[in-house]
């Protein structure tokens, strides 16, 4: 290669460069990433030593990543068998897993990249979300504004900031940017239903790719996904019959598409049945695991906490504290999906780009989802409606919250609120000599060398848009008796509409383009969160390089989560470990535990295979442990040393 064709390279690899670098997505993922920094503040600050929310489930999911990073590269046909809970199976399942965060757990080890590898994914997971909506949103049509609020909507809700503790539920922007890869390879969207022309088969099994890695993030929120899915493949399939049926001729679908589907919906379905073989494992081993009705029913919020804010919240948190001491389980019970939000999907139904039909149906389906979300609260038990699931509807019984389907209900309400913000901006005329300048950017379902679209809300005052494509012949001196809202007109019209008011139309689509940031603006401010950021449990130095299987006494409680967490050291097997449910062998080792040492406890403790034991005594205060360090080990057979403040028996 010379120099004149290096330079040529040279300007052309810049070129492709500072196109990917301003395209809309690239941009929107850099934004979705800096709001989540601020907007997760201050979780970055300290990421080695500090948690959000508290040293609960978040020291759990800290270990879950970090398990499955670790089996994968060790031993991936054992990754179901954790560390935890010896010597129980499956203990990996026992809660969900967050597999498909996996890859993150390959890099780094111990319990300080545990909690760093947290706190990253918790900011990602808020970036993936606005990023997921904001794309489900321009593919089905909005306006980048529109689009805009659905993602930070999505994203922020108030009701998420008191799940700030529990990962698998903020992972939800899988499940908006497997919809808009889906919508997008069936060449669908709201504004121009189904376009045969734009169906990229790759984006369908892309859709069902990340469909797929959303279910290994947990079923807690992943099931009701998997079934929506499977409604809308009915739904396609009844519309295809009734198609048929009105034109008495098979629609044709292409070859690649339903390849596509076919093999990317046998995909998801494996995945799916994968991850599920597990659960029903340990409910069949732990029949205690399996949810029940009552249990459902502690978790089922009332009316009121549709629109009640969770005490993280910034702005409506302390308004609301009246409102939250009347709830039963408050954690799961504020779902205020925002107030800014509720009132423009309000305007929504009234004022859209979208149909009346699908602004019915979004409506409607919003309102299905509260009814589910409302759990036993609904008609008083809960049947029909989410009691129904439970005890009809294979793996629904897993599921024991019903209020985070209000996902759900923030999405669709982001969908019906981007409607409402919807506008195009006038077409501007080209200078005499000059080439057109077109429409603006076409959005995700649109691509150059479209056809017209369909005519949208406008600003008020803005004049009709006037298409290129030259007018249908009508009589001279006449007009049609009903036109379309892009119909151009007369020559003479044409004229008035562009030479008396372009300048006022420029400035008037500026002024709008400013007052559609002021619904974001506040929808942003209604995600501003005060959520706690606690020191990580730090690491006991005796717990440094422990060989298993081994107990960590007192074996109780969330330290159980703590003791997890230290486990990322070398992942020993420890008896340690806590879930919804108590498995009997665990059960059985702390009682034998709470006379330790002694023979008993030392021979039981042998013959299931404990060889070290490990007591934390600034720990066992108030516990039946507290005077362990002060009982003799003589005649045992065991040694005892003293590490710091701990004691560590070898067996």
């Amino acid at each position: 290669m010379d120099v004149d064709q290096m330079r040529v390279f040279g300007r052309r690899l810049a070129g492709v460069s500072w196109r990917v670098a301003r395209h809309e997505w690239t941009l929107a993922a850099l934004a979705a990433l800096l709001l989540a920094v601020v907007l997760t503040w201050p979780t970055l600050r300290d990421p080695a030593s500090t948690i959000p929310q508290d040293t609960g489930d978040p020291t759990l999911q800290a270990w879950q990543v970090a398990w499955g990073g670790h089996a994968l590269l060790t031993n991936p046909l054992q990754v179901w068998h954790s560390n935890t809970f010896y010597p129980e199976p499956y203990t990996y399942a026992y809660s969900d897993t967050l597999l498909g965060y996996a890859p993150f757990g390959m890099i780094g080890d111990g319990p300080v990249a545990a909690v760093i590898r947290y706190n990253l994914l918790y900011m990602l997971t808020h970036a993936l979300a606005l990023f997921g909506a904001y794309a489900l949103a321009r593919q089905v049509g909005a306006g980048r504004a529109g689009a805009a609020v659905a993602g930070v909507s999505f994203a922020y809700a108030p009701w998420k900031l008191a799940q700030a503790g529990h990962l698998h539920v903020l992972s939800i922007g899988g499940i908006a940017l497997a919809l808009a890869m889906l919508a997008r390879g069936h060449g669908w969207s709201l504004r121009h239903g189904h376009r045969p022309d734009r169906v990229r088969p790759g984006w369908v099994v892309a859709g069902w790719a990340v469909a797929a890695w959303q279910v290994t993030l947990g079923f807690g929120i992943g099931l009701p996904f998997a079934y929506v899915l499977g409604l809308l493949c009915l739904g396609a399939v009844v519309t295809y019959g009734v198609v048929w049926l009105r034109r008495r001729t098979r629609p044709v679908v292409p070859r690649r598409l339903l390849l596509a589907d076919l093999a990317g919906g046998v995909g998801f379905a494996g995945v799916t049945l994968a991850m599920a073989a597990p659960y029903f494992e340990v409910v069949a081993r732990n029949p205690s695991g399996r949810r029940t009705v009552a249990q459902i029913e502690m978790f089922s919020p009332p009316w009121r906490g549709f629109v009640t804010a969770p005490p993280e919240s910034w702005l409506w948190g302390e308004r609301h504290e009246a409102a939250r001491a009347t709830l039963g389980f408050p954690g799961e019970m504020t779902l205020l999906p925002g107030v800014v939000l509720l009132s423009l999907a309000v305007a929504g139904l009234f004022f859209s780009a979208w149909r009346l039909r699908h602004r019915l149906m979004l409506a409607g389906a919003a309102l299905v989802s509260v009814a589910l979300a409302a759990g036993t609260t609904f008609g008083g038990d809960g049947n029909p409606g989410y009691v129904t699931l439970v005890e009809h509807v294979p793996g629904w019984d897993g599921v024991r919250t019903p209020g985070r389907l209000v996902l759900w209900t923030t999405l669709l309400l982001g969908l019906l609120a981007a409607g409402a913000l919807t506008v195009r901006e006038p077409v501007r005329e080209a200078a005499p000599g000059a080439e057109p300048a077109g429409d603006q950017p076409p959005g995700p379902d649109a691509e150059r060398g479209a056809g017209p679209a369909v005519p949208a809300l406008r600003p008020a005052g803005a004049p009709v848009p006037v298409e290129a494509s030259a007018p249908a012949e009508t009589a001279p001196g006449t007009r049609p008796a009903l036109r379309s809202a892009a119909w151009p007109g007369s020559a003479v019209e044409q004229e008035a509409l562009r030479q008396p008011a372009s300048n006022r139309n420029g400035g008037q689509w500026r002024l709008t383009r400013l007052a559609l940031l002021v619904p974001l603006l506040l929808v942003g401010v209604e995600g501003i969160n005060r959520t706690p950021h606690v020191p990580a449990p730090e690491q006991p130095a005796v717990l440094r390089g422990l060989t298993g299987p081994a107990l960590v006494l007192p074996s109780d409680g969330i330290r159980e989560l703590h003791v997890m967490l230290w486990s990322t050291d070398g992942f020993p097997k420890v008896v340690n470990g806590l879930a919804s449910f108590t498995p009997q062998s665990q059960e059985r080792i702390r009682a034998v535990s709470m006379t330790f040492p002694d023979a008993t406890s030392v021979a039981y403790l042998r013959q299931v295979g404990v060889r070290t034991v490990v007591l934390l005594p600034g720990w066992a205060a108030g516990t039946p442990w507290a005077d362990v360090a002060a009982r003799p080990v003589d005649g045992l057979g065991i040694s005892r040393e003293i590490v710091g403040e701990d004691v560590i028996y070898r067996l």
